[in-house]
């Protein structure tokens, strides 16, 4: 897992855009993505994880209890999305 303040914005071109999730399609910033394993530009292998945009996350946070609210509800969203569930079959049944 990773933490960066904001999304990178992609530099300004005039190739198509790729589509990537960096900004949502709504135009709002996205809270956290899933970065797949790979490789990096040196060819080295690089393992999945999570990034968690810190400013995003404050900024729709009303306080720390909601702030917390959200960023396991992102973390559970970003685990089922890699593991191929739905979220409910990693949060479990809360009530």
């Amino acid at each position: 897992m990773a933490v960066d303040d904001v999304p990178e914005v992609p530099a300004a071109t005039d190739d198509p855009p790729v589509d990537d999730d960096a900004v949502l399609g709504d135009g709002e910033v996205p809270l956290a993505r899933l970065v797949p394993a790979g490789m990096d530009r040196r060819g080295a292998v690089t393992r999945a994880r999570i990034v968690l945009y810190r400013r995003p996350l404050e900024a729709r946070a009303l306080d720390g209890e909601d702030l917390a609210d959200l960023l396991h509800d992102e973390l559970v969203e970003q685990v089922a999305g890699y593991l191929g569930v739905e979220p409910d079959t990693i949060a479990g049944d809360e009530d």
